[in-house]
């Protein structure tokens, strides 16, 4: 793990004024891959049984609420000026325009969740099929992630002492392993709908490539206006809790494997929870 930060150590002092945003690049860019590696699955294995998915949707999720406190909130609400409420203030604030920013793409960008029939159909009216309606689904997920990692790695260029390389990079292990049960989560249901396995690695991939764009405009967000950090951090936990409660959950409570979910969950907040102490 030391050998993972010194790399982003080295990348940052070495690219100049913009090394920053390179880490923030290349840490979105591996955990895009992990969704790809998870969604690679589906050339080798026959079929998952759902069992297993809820389970790894579980620790999605668990990962994701492990992230918004340890790697998000708990900065953003102590690199805040004041004292008590005021000092709770920013982070608040920005917690809830995360969620607000989720719920509205919820409402407009037309999706459909894992294992919920078609007419269940989500936002705007749309012709798209059943596939592209998957994908964009999962595509939510990626989108606080991505940014999430970035926002991190703009916070160290900013020089605050809260903001950390162990910590971003703490960030992007846990947003990539989780990636890979997303992956899965997008191909092997779209294999059961018939596509080919080429057609649905790519579609399972294609899926997480807008964590890399949220993860540069992150950076170069804060980066650009310092006094945003506690805002954006909070943003970007907001938005994740938002995905969990809203998605996340509901999708892993469809069948009978209820408690493997719930299981699933707490292993992903362990995880990611030694992740970031241990890191940082």
């Amino acid at each position: 793990m030391n050998s993972i930060t010194s790399f982003f150590q080295n990348l940052v002092e070495t690219g100049g004024p913009y090394g920053y945003v390179y880490a923030a690049l290349i840490a979105t860019t591996f955990t895009w891959f992990v969704t790809a590696l998870g969604a690679s699955l589906v050339f080798v294995v026959k079929d998952l049984n759902r069992r297993a998915l809820d389970g790894m949707l579980g620790f999605t999720g668990g990962v994701m609420i492990a992230a918004s406190f340890w790697s998000l909130l708990a900065p953003a609400i102590e690199m805040s000026p004041g004292e008590g409420f005021t000092k709770a203030f920013p982070a608040a604030i920005g917690f809830a325009m995360g969620a607000l920013f989720l719920f509205g793409l919820d409402k407009f960008l037309p999706h459909l969740h894992l294992n919920f029939p078609q007419e269940k159909t989500e936002g705007v009216q749309t012709k798209l099929n059943k596939t592209m309606l998957l994908v964009l689904a999962i595509t939510l997920h990626n989108i606080p992630e991505g940014l999430a990692v970035g926002v991190l790695f703009g916070g160290v260029a900013a020089g605050l002492p809260e903001a950390s390389i162990g910590g971003a990079v703490a960030l992007a292990i846990g947003i990539g392993l989780q990636n890979f049960p997303e992956g899965i989560a997008v191909s092997f249901p779209l294999r059961r709908m018939g596509l080919s396995r080429k057609k649905s690695f790519w579609y399972g991939q294609l899926s997480a490539i807008v964590e890399p764009i949220a993860g540069v405009i992150g950076a170069l967000a804060v980066i650009q206006m310092h006094a945003v950090l506690p805002y954006a951090l909070a943003f970007a936990a907001g938005a994740m809790i938002y995905v969990v409660v809203e998605e996340v959950i509901p999708e892993t409570q469809q069948d009978k494997y209820t408690d493997v979910a719930t299981l699933g969950l707490i292993g992903g907040f362990i995880v990611m929870m030694l992740l970031d102490v241990g890191l940082t």
